[in-house]
């Protein structure tokens, strides 16, 4: 197997990823990155197969676990019982109860709010440049997901410090400051939550915290601690792509000078996540010993799984660097694959058409005011800002 290496906050890299993945995937199917000091799947094959073998999960095995330090308590409570770490049974169960919330009908329903709040935040556009992602791209996310958790949407300046605060932790240029602001954060998240279902018990709502609340109550024992981290995962992941998704695609169409509203919106969509995806890595641990792609992993090995290189493979999508709404839609892995596969994707490619389409609709001369750039926020793939004049 090969060794490369490439630091993951390399100013180069942080900008373009792309080359390093190209160059990686030329030596096989997997290569070894020594600056992660892994095992790194770099070809789509690979990495979707990794992401439904049942021999690979997202928990530690139980022998290869460590006592944490003591000051990061708060944050790895919730990591502890979230969906996203959870195996089966427990994630079996977890699932379900949250696929409730994200049924087609669900998510169908939710369309007219969308568009009410798409043209909300239009109708305040300044005439001067401003920032699109704070103004437009975190706001349709963040408040959508307010409205479905039954959270109040004033609530969501909060709601977005504690969520960018949490997920830094897997960013590559995290530092002790990054692990005691998410250590904080999940903290006073994890407080505000359980004040606030504590009120959906005696005032129950029609939202997705009283589903979930009733639910624990009718004997499915979802834990107190279970109902707070699936809530913050929802928050979390729940804009955080869609975020990073919306401000790279409008970009891409921005530089690229393409109108959306003369492309079918699905396939545009779909291409947007194929091309620039908002999450470039997911991890897998080996629960046995198992020869794969000629590399044998042994039981707590852990493997990355690079889904910005396995969206630009060769051999899946020709001439893969270029940015066409027009081609053929296959099975992208920028919403993962197998058991974990998002239980939000319904939900974020709504947001995605809706906001992109209303967008060019309404401001059909919007224009790049400043030349992007992206944050150094590996493994995360988005924008510092996106400052347009609309």
């Amino acid at each position: 197997m090969k060794t490369v290496l490439q630091s993951p906050v390399d100013p180069d890299f942080v900008q373009d990823p792309y080359p390093f993945y190209h160059s990686a995937r030329a030596h096989g199917d997997l290569v070894y990155w020594e600056d992660y000091r892994k095992v790194a799947a770099v070809s789509h094959k690979a990495v979707q197969a990794l992401l439904k073998d049942r021999r690979f999960g997202r928990e530690v095995p139980v022998e290869f676990q460590r006592p944490a330090a003591a000051h990061l308590a708060p944050w790895l409570n919730v990591e502890a019982h979230s969906l996203l770490e959870a195996e089966p049974p427990r994630h079996t169960r977890l699932r379900a109860l949250v696929m409730r919330a994200f049924t087609s009908r669900g998510i169908a329903a939710l369309e007219p709010s969308v568009l009410d709040l798409c043209n909300t935040l239009i109708d305040r556009f300044p005439s001067t440049p401003f920032d699109l992602l704070d103004a437009y791209c975190t706001q349709i996310p963040v408040i959508t997901i307010c409205r479905l958790l039954g959270v109040p949407e004033q609530q969501s300046p909060d709601l977005l410090r504690w969520s960018h605060a949490m997920v830094a932790m897997y960013q590559a240029s995290r530092t002790r400051q990054t692990e005691d602001e998410a250590a904080n954060a999940a903290r006073e998240f994890t407080a505000f939550l359980s004040d606030y279902i504590e009120k959906r018990r005696s005032d129950p709502q029609d939202d997705l915290i009283t589903r979930l609340i009733e639910a624990e109550e009718k004997g499915e024992k979802l834990s107190r601690d279970e109902l707070v981290a699936t809530c913050i995962l929802l928050l979390n992941a729940g804009h955080e792509a869609t975020v990073h998704s919306l401000g790279n695609g409008v970009k891409t169409l921005l530089q690229l000078g393409l109108d959306p509203r003369t492309y079918d919106i699905d396939e545009l969509v779909e291409e947007i996540l194929r091309y620039d995806p908002p999450l470039h890595m997911f991890t897998r641990y080996a629960y046995e010993d198992v020869e794969i792609y000629g590399h044998r992993f042994k039981r707590g090995d852990e493997v990355a799984l690079l889904l910005g290189a396995a969206n630009r493979d060769p051999s899946v999508w020709n001439e893969p660097d270029v940015f066409e709404p027009t081609r053929p839609v296959v099975t992208n892995t920028s919403f993962g694959g197998g058991l974990h596969f998002c239980v939000g994707a319904p939900l974020a490619r709504l947001e995605m058409r809706l906001a992109l389409k209303i967008l060019f609709q309404r401001c059909p001369s919007i224009r790049l005011s400043a030349e992007p750039n992206y944050s150094n926020t590996y493994h995360f793939r988005g924008l510092t800002r996106l400052t347009v004049k609309a």
